[in-house]
């Protein structure tokens, strides 16, 4: 049940200790004598962009227009008009990345990493896409080809996020997973599409870590203890995130105008899913002792 004065009070709690921090880090620029104060705080802005991905809404123009504006304006007496607000999202880029490491979930050596398309424009469009041009490319799934960006995810078994990060979209899967698993521990398990003898003895060196990918059909099965191939078989517990972050959480669409508005809607879209109070979930008490 989505609560506006809960999510906002986490989000406002975190601004607070931030902004204090945030700002004693940026640099002076002596040339800029004015400073416009806005009509909404720091967590204000931010809530509103989160709520978007908590609700029904497919579009945040009429989400701002049909809904804040309306319903909202008791909770939020300094909303600006719609333009006013779109000017300022790219101010909370930094503060959402620092809160989306804040609500992450902690590693209990139990972990499952995917990685899942975000598609920025339809394949007939590519040729003349040029919001992302330099960014985005072309990658290719198990379904079909796209043009975009990959995102990565690495959650544990209540289904938290342990760690994300995106790349473009003809990035290789194994590419990015040291730097997403060096502050993890335990088992991590992968699809086909992670298989490589070289990353999983650098992963156990480095690490300490045991990773386990899923053998290609043309593979010879090894010998695995009964407890690693039953989480083995777990991993759909990633899938379903994936699935949730793409249709309710609305991590993708084509209607994007900034790259730095695409990450806003990433981030907010994680960040929604943080706060969903109930996520996809394993109950694995009877399988393994607790690392932790």
């Amino acid at each position: 049940m989505f609560s506006l004065d809960v999510l906002f009070c986490h989000v406002d709690d975190f601004c607070q200790a931030f902004e204090a921090k945030w700002h004693k880090q940026l640099l002076n620029h002596e040339g800029i004598k004015r400073i416009r104060t806005k009509s909404l705080c720091l967590s204000e802005i931010m809530t509103i962009l989160i709520a978007f991905h908590q609700n029904h809404y497919r579009n945040f123009k009429h989400f701002y227009l049909d809904h804040v504006k309306q319903h909202w304006h008791s909770a939020f007496p300094g909303l600006p008009s719609y333009q006013r607000f779109i000017e300022w999202i790219p101010s909370t880029l930094i503060p959402l990345c620092v809160y989306l490491k804040h609500c992450f979930g902690n590693c209990t050596g139990i972990g499952f990493i995917d990685s899942t398309s975000v598609k920025v424009c339809h394949n007939r469009r590519i040729s003349r896409h040029k919001v992302f041009e330099g960014l985005a490319a072309r990658g290719k799934t198990s379904v079909d080809w796209f043009f975009g960006f990959k995102l990565h995810l690495v959650v544990n078994e209540f289904g938290q996020l342990l760690n994300v990060t995106i790349t473009p979209g003809n990035v290789d899967d194994r590419q990015p997973v040291p730097d997403l698993l060096s502050n993890l521990f335990g088992k991590i398990f992968a699809d086909r599409g992670y298989v490589s003898q070289k990353l999983a003895a650098q992963l156990l060196q480095d690490f300490g870590i045991e990773f386990f990918a899923k053998p290609r059909r043309n593979m010879k099965n090894k010998l695995m203890r009964l407890h690693d191939k039953l989480l083995s078989r777990k991993r759909s517990i990633i899938e379903t995130i994936n699935d949730q972050l793409k249709n309710i959480s609305q991590i993708e669409h084509s209607r994007h105008r900034s790259p730095v508005n695409f990450c806003v809607n990433v981030l907010c879209g994680l960040i929604a899913y943080c706060h969903q109070p109930k996520k996809p979930s394993l109950q694995l008490e009877w399988l393994l002792p607790s690392y932790v």
